[in-house]
């Protein structure tokens, strides 16, 4: 995944000592940059919306339970 691209991707949402993290089905995890708390959602399946701004970050634009957007 290029870097300033788009992406839809939905996982486990959890914390950890660097922030919200996004828990891929395949182990993969992406820290997210966030606008809002997300504590909310915390340990439930999410889809996150937004731009990869580096290696390992997405940039949230939209972050919602997993089956709420299709």
């Amino acid at each position: 995944m290029p870097r300033g691209t788009r992406h839809r991707l939905t996982g486990l949402l959890l914390m950890s000592a660097r922030g919200p993290v996004l828990q891929m089905d395949d182990g993969g995890i992406y820290a997210l940059d966030l606008d809002r708390a997300a504590t909310d959602l915390v340990g439930q399946r999410v889809t996150v919306e937004g731009v990869r701004s580096r290696f390992d970050r997405i940039d949230v634009e939209w972050l919602g339970p997993a089956d709420r957007r299709s």
